[in-house]
């Protein structure tokens, strides 16, 4: 017997951070709300990224801290067990039933299974070995196979499945088995020597954990390291890295992979110097090439669109080329901005869409500021609450290696490719105060940005010992276009690394 269809006014398919801001804000006027998660609610972050990556990292910050800092004895290397049985606390041993908690307090449905579009608002929910759907005469333990469940949504269905990371097309790769991201947060054993291939975020911080923990790292990157970035902070992350013990081999490319009958991984890459190839071996490899957005068993092109790409979206997060707009999307499935946060910032915007095109606009949490949601179809005012305006002009990204790299904004490259009138200005956060006070081997680098035009600023980079924790001042000052005239009347507080600011505004000429 074929399962029924189940009617919501909101389908909203992922279950990670990005997905739970969501369905949590559409629901505020009074939507019923479905949310799917075919694996842990609260998603690759919660598990398997940004929280067990950070504790991963915390207690070599910690200690190159303490051993900066005189008359503190040196901690000592960190110990792996009780740092894995931290990571474990905080995954809640990948235990989600504290977020399931959190999902039925506030009012939604959680459905679990994998979830794929099959029609206009109609979502396929693939359950869970021994689940069956409601109103199929089938109970849990009957039947072989999964079951279904259909889920209608009246008004809304918002993508927020994520991505997943991609193995670059060198023979061998398969084979080897290597690790993503995953197996690196989620080791049971700290290996005793590591491969990393690839040069960005999840590389660099898993290199430095490693080398933590007391694995032997060899980064092979293409390029340089966090090309993202300000060239200065790659440039301080790789010399960090080279003194901490890891072996940081930049311009290469590998050329194969191999893991033989003993477990041991070789990668054999090209040479360094444009020469012969070179090669590396280790207990582990872990392949951190990149990510791409997870839409290829989403279902989409059974609602006009192409598969395995990014869902293009306008400014209020609703999915471009879908007759209707009914089809929002938010997070790394979007292409956007390929970060916790950002996603979190883009699924607020949806749902606080969604629940004023769609909702009753009672209730206490309604979102009510007299700003008028547009229509379907309609372009979204900028800096209002129905606009991802920030994806544009402030996204933020801070990558916890040491030192930390933080930035806000336009790089300065990227500020010249769109045309814009920019001065750099860079200072040594040694040079501070603060910086004194923090330790003896305190180093770092800041920069900011500044549209000669406008006055005001438009990009900002922080390198150095919790730099993460500098990096909002910066945002506050881009979203609200501050004139420098007025953030001259910021004043810093003293003695603190934050007094970079006056630094920044005297050496623009203020």
């Amino acid at each position: 017997m074929d399962p029924v269809e189940e009617l919501f006014d909101v389908v909203v398919i992922g279950g990670g951070p990005v997905g739970e801001n969501a369905a949590d804000r559409a629901s505020r006027t009074g939507l019923t709300v479905a949310l799917v998660e075919a694996e842990l609610v609260g998603g690759e972050c919660s598990y398997w990224a940004c929280m067990p990556s950070k504790v991963l990292l915390r207690p070599g910050a910690v200690r190159a801290l303490a051993r900066d800092v005189p008359g503190l004895a040196d901690p000592g290397a960190p110990d792996p067990a009780a740092v894995l049985a931290w990571r474990d606390e905080v995954t809640h041993d990948w235990d989600d039933a504290g977020q399931v908690e959190w999902v039925e307090g506030a009012g939604l449905t959680l459905v679990r299974g994998h979830a794929r579009l099959t029609g206009e608002r109609l979502v396929e929910v693939s359950l869970p070995d021994g689940d069956a759907a409601p109103g199929s005469g089938e109970s849990p333990s009957a039947g072989a196979g999964q079951g279904t469940r259909l889920l209608r949504a009246r008004h809304a269905v918002v993508a927020a499945t994520g991505s997943i990371p991609v193995l670059p097309d060198v023979p061998g790769i398969v084979g080897a088995e290597p690790w993503s991201s995953r197996e690196a947060t989620g080791v049971k054993d700290v290996p005793e020597s590591l491969v990393v291939l690839g040069g960005g975020v999840v590389a660099t911080e898993m290199a430095t954990a490693f080398a933590d923990l007391g694995s032997r790292v060899t980064i092979l990157a293409r390029g340089g390291l966090l090309g993202a970035a300000e060239p200065f902070a790659g440039e301080a992350v790789a010399a960090s890295l080279r003194e901490a013990g890891v072996d940081v081999r930049l311009g290469v490319e590998a050329r194969s992979v191999e893991r033989t009958a003993d477990g041991i991984v070789t990668v054999t890459h090209s040479g360094t110097d444009g020469g012969s190839d070179d090669t590396v071996t280790a207990a582990e490899l872990l392949v951190a090439t990149g990510r791409v957005p997870r839409t290829g068993d989403l279902g989409i092109d059974s609602v006009g669109l192409e598969p395995d790409g990014p869902l293009d979206v306008d400014e209020s997060m609703q999915v471009r080329g879908v007759p209707g707009g009914w089809l929002y999307a938010c997070g790394d499935v979007t292409g956007r901005a390929p970060t916790t946060h950002q996603g979190k910032y883009q699924a607020r915007v949806a749902g606080d869409v969604i629940a004023a095109r769609y909702g009753s606009g009672g209730g206490e949490e309604a979102p009510t500021r007299g700003e008028e949601a547009p229509g379907v179809g309609q372009e979204a005012s900028r800096w209002t609450r129905y606009a991802a305006t920030a994806d544009h002009v402030a996204r933020t990204q801070v990558v916890f290696t040491r030192p930390q790299v933080a930035w806000v904004g336009f790089t300065e490259r990227e500020a010249r490719e769109a045309g814009l009138p920019v001065r750099a200005v860079s200072y040594d956060l040694s040079w501070v105060a603060g910086a004194t006070v923090a330790g003896q081997g305190y180093a770092g680098q800041a920069q900011v940005l500044v549209d000669t035009e406008r006055r005001v600023l438009v990009g900002a980079t922080f390198v150095g010992p919790d730099a993460g924790e500098m990096l909002h001042a910066a945002t506050i000052a881009i979203v609200g276009e501050v004139p420098l005239d007025r953030l001259w009347h910021a004043v810093p507080a003293y003695p603190t690394v934050s007094e970079v600011w006056l630094r920044f505004l005297e050496s623009y000429g203020l």
